[in-house]
């Protein structure tokens, strides 16, 4: 492909998109549904100054009730939108961004993704006191990457009301791909209801939010496919987790409405295009808890960034996004409107938007797929592998089912480290993994009795799921999804030592209690942080003894996700796992200071699955 890039530097073209972007501004402004400062067509981007070398952006955080489909709510909005206006930045130069803060609470702004220094990163608590109501903060940083991000609020629960926003970072050098139009598609779910009132209902009622549970008739059903027997036993297991295998997101559909930069599916978002053109589009879930699968049906999709960073090209009919995930697509429309569809991965509901090459003109109606979506043992990963089981004893767990607790290698614990393990590498691959998989023939230790009551649950034998797109999703001839190995980045990593260090953390939960967690401890029972040295070279190596996705976020420090692509791995923000899943990231700790580590599902954060890595 040409390694010229039309539309990033074409700046007579950036002005007309940024003409129609205000023009369908003031026509959303004009029909009040909804009110957002995002226009029906295009994304409106934040204003700038520039002096030298210096960008100065003014951000304002404020409630500001506007309608929200056909309903009103008061949502926190950055200038007056959600999302907030679109950032965008060059590589090279520095920004400067002055916050005010006009809530009658503390705010932030975390910049997801951007390597900053820790005091510029947003986390109240961590390095950073938050911006009091009233006050102006002033970010000050140099832009050291290029790609798509975003940026959102680090304080309490308010990224669900609103709190979020696009960032885009031009690179300095001609990207490897061309591309004539450039749209951010930033995906989220909207609740009506007091975000701590939906966090209430979570604490009392796991299954508060799903309206999916099972039958009678579903039973009879799986005995009439499966036998008597296997039914039973397949309950008789999710009894003792005290689980629905229908429990695939904690919030669904019920309680959300799910939106395409700020609009519902009734009042859809709509990008314009010209027939030929090539057509950008960066995909953000800014979700609080929902995890989309998102495909333009009719259209082929080609993969060109994963979580800002470049990767070759792969091209896939759809792709699941992660809570705070990013993908980059480049589609070639034909001369007529196609619908972007984004489902929850559960099925409860979906958002739409047009791809279209004329104002007012929508993409055909797609049907939503049919629910629900449900796990099974192959869904957990780990079908004929030992498995996961209850892990807590007295509650048909430990003490009814032995743990295994052999080890390959040696193993220790250092404190705030976690568990550090040596590496078995002659053992046979599990699963699906590829030759040579670094964690092949690996052993888990669980602590005597399992991780403690922060962990209903644990697995013996965690699975390489990378080649896997996931529960309710499937690859079929003629239709390709994306998968985490299908991920390579156009040239190896610059530091090519080996890790001097392994770190193994579990990511665990009690679901029933709605306890979330590293280690079975949730953050305000651990006695310190985790401990990179910098400068090291290190291998972190998750497992998730849930039964539950989790994307897991690591601030300050890029994460090379160990797939199958070998010194090609793939640099990362935000890694999914999961459940029963066991997969590494190496790291190079080059940024001193202190950084937040943990699940972006923002309810599991709040219930305690944060930690902070201190490199020192």
């Amino acid at each position: 492909m040409s390694h010229r890039t039309r539309h990033a530097h074409d700046p007579g073209r950036r002005r007309v998109l940024r003409g129609a972007a205000a023009l369908g501004l003031m026509a959303g402004l004009g029909r009040l549904a909804p009110a957002f400062g995002w226009g029906a067509s295009g994304n409106v981007e934040a204003p700038k100054r520039s002096e030298g070398n210096l960008d100065i952006f003014e951000l304002t955080i404020e409630r500001r009730p506007m309608r929200i489909g056909r309903r009103l709510g008061n949502p926190i909005t950055i200038n007056g939108t959600i999302p907030g206006p679109l950032l965008r930045w060059k590589e090279g130069r520095e920004v400067e961004l002055r916050v005010t803060n006009r809530l009658d609470e503390d705010t932030s702004i975390h910049w997801h993704g951007i390597l900053v220094p820790p005091e510029m990163d947003g986390v109240p608590g961590v390095s950073f006191r938050g911006i009091r109501p009233g006050e102006t903060f002033v970010y000050r940083f140099p832009v050291k990457q290029y790609g798509t991000y975003w940026y959102h609020s680090h304080s309490g629960l308010q990224e669900q009301l609103g709190h979020y926003a696009p960032l885009v970072i031009e690179p300095r050098e001609p990207e490897p791909f061309e591309y004539d139009r450039d749209y951010a598609v930033v995906l989220s779910d909207w609740t009506f209801h007091d975000p701590h009132w939906v966090f209430s209902r979570l604490k009392k009622s796991e299954g508060y939010f799903n309206y999916q549970q099972r039958t009678v008739g579903d039973f009879l059903r799986e005995a009439r496919e499966k036998g008597w027997a296997q039914a039973w036993r397949d309950r008789a297991m999710w009894a003792v987790m005290r689980m629905s295998s229908r429990d695939i997101l904690d919030v669904t559909g019920a309680e959300y409405t799910y939106l395409i930069n700020g609009r519902p599916a009734e009042t859809e978002w709509s990008a314009l295009f010209r027939p030929g053109e090539r057509v950008r589009l960066r995909f953000i879930n800014a979700s609080a808890m929902t995890f989309f699968d998102v495909r333009i049906p009719g259209l082929k999709m080609t993969v060109v960034h994963a979580d800002g960073q470049h990767v070759a090209p792969v091209t896939v009919d759809e792709f699941r996004i992660g809570v705070a995930e990013t993908y980059d697509v480049i589609v070639e429309p034909d001369d007529r409107p196609y619908t972007i569809m984004a489902e929850s991965m559960d099925r409860s509901g979906f958002v739409r938007a047009s791809l279209t090459p004329r104002a007012g003109l929508k993409g055909p109606a797609v049907e939503p797929r049919k629910g629900p979506v449900e796990r099974d043992a192959a869904a957990m990963g780990h079908a004929g592998h030992g498995g996961m089981h209850h892990g807590m004893a007295g509650h048909g767990g430990a003490d009814d089912m032995p743990m295994k607790r052999e080890a390959q290698g040696g193993m220790g614990r250092g404190k705030g480290h976690g568990m550090m393990h040596g590496m078995g590498h002659g053992a046979m691959a599990m699963g699906g993994a590829p030759a040579g998989w670094v964690l092949a023939g690996r052993k888990v230790q669980h602590p005597p009795g399992g991780h403690g009551p922060g962990a209903a649950m644990v697995t013996d034998n965690p699975q390489y799921r990378m080649d896997e797109p996931g529960v309710g999703l499937a690859s079929a001839p003629g239709h390709r999804v994306l998968v985490y190995d299908d991920l390579r980045a156009l040239a190896p990593w610059p530091d090519r030592r080996p890790p001097q260090r392994e770190i193994e953390l579990h990511l665990t939960g009690n679901m029933e209690r709605y306890m979330w967690s590293f280690d079975g401890k949730k953050f305000t029972e651990v006695t310190g942080p985790i401990h990179f040295r910098h400068g090291e070279r290190l291998r972190l190596i998750m497992v998730n003894d849930t039964m539950m996705d989790h994307p897991i976020h690591l601030h300050g420090m890029w994460m090379e996700l160990e797939n199958a692509q070998g010194e090609h791995r793939p640099r990362k923000h935000t890694v999914v796992l999961k459940p029963g899943e066991m997969l590494s990231v190496l790291i190079t700790a080059d940024a001193p200071g202190d950084w937040a580590f943990h699940c972006h599902l923002l309810y599991h954060m709040k219930a305690g699955m944060f930690r902070v890595v201190s490199v020192s």
